[in-house]
């Protein structure tokens, strides 16, 4: 009787840890969608050509010299994400994205404004990288703006 009550006790402990580390979880992720910020998404896949590279390289130049500060505050995020990996499907297809893009989104109040720079990105990356690094430049600042 003795050890069905501490077992009881233990999944009990157990249980509320878990819903505890839930909310923690689900917070988390509402603050972030919540939070004022740039988000610079740069997808690839597996097999990537040098212009791809290219782009990759120059965003994070340009995001480590220019906004430094601003990645540390929270207000500008980088993220790199794999599309040939099953895990990032879901936000691959949230952005109809099926090869190398470059994206750079404004979120204001819980409300997300995209910009497909792909195109963009191809055009000058590698053989024009500081007009590049200027129009990139140029829809960030245009976003920080706005926060």
């Amino acid at each position: 009787m003795r050890k069905l009550f501490y077992l009881l006790i233990a999944m009990l402990v157990l249980v509320s840890c878990g819903n505890d580390s839930k909310k923690k979880t689900v917070e988390n992720q509402a603050e972030e969608i919540q939070s004022n910020r740039v988000e610079v998404l740069y997808f690839h896949g597996a097999q990537r050509c040098i212009t791809c590279r290219t782009i990759e390289a120059n965003t994070v130049a340009l995001l480590d010299s220019l906004y430094s500060k601003e990645k540390a505050e929270g207000k500008i995020i980088f993220k790199v994400i794999d599309i040939s990996k099953k895990e990032n499907e879901a936000i691959a297809d949230k952005y109809e994205v099926t090869s190398s893009s470059l994206f750079v989104n404004g979120w204001k109040d819980g409300k997300e404004n995209v910009n497909n720079l792909t195109e963009f990105s191809f055009s000058y990356a590698k053989n024009a990288p500081d007009k590049f690094k200027e129009g990139i430049k140029s829809k960030i600042d245009e976003l920080l703006k706005q926060l």
